[in-house]
């Protein structure tokens, strides 16, 4: 919104012109989503416990997390106030790709919060019916599917994905780029969610990951950059960097109130929106490959609650994990759950680093 209202008037007062600049206008959205999220929490907090808004405790988690109950949920209202907040101000909101992002954060938000709600208020720890989240996620991921390949900023590379390793090589979908992008941001989205179990996991994997996933976004819509990587260029792809610190601030400013002992958890109202949002900045940048090393800990974490449903109904009940997702597994093999999230995170910034690499090395 600044971008459109105050970049003109670049000629009346200069300093305006550093709305061109997509870093400057990345950080500045960053910083607004932090200092927003700081103020905002303790108003929050105080809100939803007077509400008796609280944390419900599925039985079969470790023991520990019993005084976890009650503890204030819902905490993604608050991130995705302030990230939006500093996407509304600061992102070129003509762009197509942070038009869709607004709509993955405002869709996804929505279905967590009514999940949320249910869990909460209605008192089904599991929330709402798995399908029906599934079935809303699908119609979301298929209609940006269908947008970005109906209506592309640019038709030549519409279909195309950069291919990992290799010079010069591209991969082409064709029609099968629309399932292809509705996988990855179902995908994406539940990845995050299932993270989302321990005080500052889900958030601290989020600052990593949308840190790395900032920068392929940066370096594939500049050309200049693109051409001496020798990866795709994706007009407009930049833009999603502001994107993605935006929400990367609110996901720092958050983990203030979010670290151990938490004061507050985000709930499904801030995991789906946000794993969809990384997601889709993946899938903007021409980086979808990419994607499964940058949340190598999502996909981690994914992996191992499909592992273990396999192995307990093929092997007649059998376990291959003390329990899955894989967090709850090192909690029961005796880690605290801050030696958990911060060797998780050392983890997720390694993956981040070596996806970055990976664009050097064609």
């Amino acid at each position: 919104m600044l971008y459109r209202l105050l970049w003109p008037l670049r000629d009346i007062f200069g300093p305006l012109n550093l709305f061109r600049y997509i870093t400057f206008r990345a950080a500045a959205a960053g910083s607004v989503a932090i200092v927003l999220t700081l103020l905002l929490g303790p108003l929050l907090i105080r809100l939803v416990r007077r509400l008796q808004i609280g944390q419900n405790v599925r039985e079969e988690v470790p023991e520990r997390h019993r005084q976890k109950a009650g503890t204030p949920t819902m905490g993604g209202v608050l991130m995705l106030v302030a990230g939006l907040a500093g996407i509304l101000l600061f992102a070129d909101l003509g762009n197509r790709f942070v038009q869709l992002g607004i709509l993955v954060l405002v869709w996804l938000g929505l279905l967590g919060l009514w999940d949320d709600f249910v869990k909460v208020r209605l008192g089904r720890p599991r929330g709402i019916n798995k399908m029906t989240k599934l079935v809303a996620q699908f119609l979301l991921a298929s209609l940006v599917g269908l947008v970005l390949y109906f209506a592309p900023l640019d038709p030549a590379i519409r279909s195309k994905t950069n291919f990992l390793l290799f010079k010069n090589i591209t991969l082409d979908f064709g029609w099968f780029y629309i399932p292809f992008v509705m996988f990855v941001l179902v995908l994406g989205s539940n990845a995050v969610n299932l993270a989302d179990g321990l005080d500052g996991l889900a958030a601290g994997l989020l600052i990593v990951a949308l840190g790395s996933v900032a920068m392929l976004c940066y370096v594939s819509g500049h050309g200049k950059i693109a051409a001496y990587l020798n990866i795709m260029f994706v007009n407009g792809s930049g833009e999603m960097a502001v994107y993605c610190l935006a929400l990367l601030g609110a996901c720092l400013g958050f983990l203030w109130y979010n670290c151990h002992p938490a004061q507050i958890f985000m709930g499904d109202t801030g995991s789906l929106p946000l794993g969809g949002a990384l997601a889709l900045a993946g899938v903007v940048a021409k980086h979808e490959l990419l994607l499964p090393l940058v949340g190598g800990v999502f996909v981690l974490e994914t992996v191992s609650v499909i592992l273990q449903v396999a192995c307990f109904r093929l092997g007649r009940g059998k376990r291959l994990f003390r329990m899955a997702p894989l967090h709850h597994h090192y909690e029961l093999s005796g880690w605290t759950e801050t030696q958990v999230v911060t060797r998780f995170m050392i983890l997720s910034v390694l993956f981040g680093l070596m996806a970055l690499a990976s664009l050097k090395i064609r």
